[in-house]
């Protein structure tokens, strides 16, 4: 076992290049701390920020809340450093924007879950602070509308937009309410809640547009109500809200978890697809919760049957999975494939694409040493 615990040291920050060079073990809090003394941001965010490493999203390319504007963390690694099987220490710490000389080295090792390589350091790009943030949700009837509301929030707030999250009504209402630990900005009984957060430079411009992008969506009837947070205290219960964790392990662990993506235009399909399948196979003794980051097509979702065990999860991830492949979707969009998503990888992969991954890996790998069992 290998750990980079010890390897929390942020080498250097460049204000002016706008990059960060750190080691492995940094926490991605640490991460974003140190970029703010500079009025920088690193832009991957996502709610593990307190716990999770840099190397540990480097090697499973993290999404996050901010990939809709900022992109994967594939985005935002500039270069690295990483140690092959053998001990060869590949140090290919770019740091430049631009530099196409031949092969992009990082790249085999961002996403490839340690399997490949083991990444040390980094240099990543940061972008400027923001220095307004405003964030509405909005209650949606149905998907078509929420499509819609989509189409007019990436309309309407250009490069603005952050974040689009939607929350489905069975995960809404599972934490906002059933689980009492929030105060709901919205009420019960609406299909989807929507947040909606844009980014900038000029508070008042920024919460105008918002605005008046809620103002429309109203009186097209694309949305039942809207609430503009007010205050930063505001903008964090609504977040609060879609990040909760406690209340989700609370009803549906043990359970099965999910990492989709798929289209949007097929989205609304495969889910009542997928809530039909379930009622088929458990009745009313299956629970399940849906939510994600609708504007990059990534799903999270939670499928809780009773009694669990081992041939309940089989089943719940045959259910989820296999239609993905008919629609050109994705059985792990940003959490990585491990151990329990392997024997899922060719619902996403073709046959030449996984025997090509085996090729690289026997070859910068060959005794097998480095994860091994993991993705492949």
């Amino acid at each position: 076992m290998v750990s980079f615990e010890r390897m929390r040291t942020v080498e250097a920050i460049d204000p002016v290049a706008m990059t960060m060079t750190v080691q492995a073990g940094v926490p991605l809090q640490a991460v974003h701390a140190a970029a703010a003394e500079h009025g920088l941001i690193y832009a991957v965010d996502l709610g593990a920020r307190g716990s999770c490493t840099i190397g540990g999203n480097i090697s499973t390319n993290a999404g996050g809340n901010s990939v809709i504007r900022y992109g994967m963390t594939r985005d935002n690694v500039l270069g690295l450093e990483a140690v092959l099987a053998d001990g060869t220490i590949v140090s290919s710490m770019n740091s430049l924007l631009k530099n196409n000389a031949a092969f992009d080295l990082k790249q085999l090792f961002i996403g490839s879950e340690g399997t490949l390589g083991l990444v040390t350091r980094a240099v990543l790009r940061l972008r400027p602070m923001p220095t307004s943030e405003a964030t509405a949700i909005l209650a949606v009837s149905d998907f078509d509308n929420l499509k819609s509301v989509f189409g007019l929030a990436t309309k309407r707030l250009g490069s603005l937009l952050s974040s689009f999250e939607v929350m489905w009504r069975d995960f809404y209402e599972l934490v906002a309410i059933e689980s009492g630990r929030h105060q709901p900005p919205l009420a019960a009984g609406h299909n989807y809640y929507v947040i909606v957060e844009a980014t900038g430079t000029d508070g008042a411009r920024d919460a105008a547009l918002v605005e008046a992008m809620l103002s429309e969506c109203l009186e097209q009837g694309f949305a039942k109500d809207a609430i503009l947070a007010s205050s930063k205290t505001q903008r964090n219960a609504i977040w609060a809200i879609r990040e909760e964790v406690e209340a989700l392990i609370k009803a549906l662990v043990p359970g099965a978890i999910f990492d989709v993506s798929l289209p949007l235009p097929k989205m609304q399909d495969f889910v009542d697809d997928m809530k039909a399948a379930l009622r088929v196979e458990w009745g009313d003794q299956c629970r399940s919760v849906v939510y994600g980051h609708i504007g990059d097509g990534n799903l999270h979702i939670i499928v809780s049957p009773r009694p669990w065990s081992e041939e309940a999860r089989r089943r719940a991830e045959e259910i989820v999975y296999t239609p993905l492949k008919d629609v050109g979707g994705s059985m792990s969009a940003e959490h990585g494939v491990g151990l329990e998503k392997r024997a899922w990888l060719h619902v996403s992969r073709r046959p030449e694409e996984i025997a090509l991954m085996k090729q690289l890996k026997a070859m910068l790998d060959p005794l097998g040493i480095l994860n091994p069992g993991k993705v492949l």
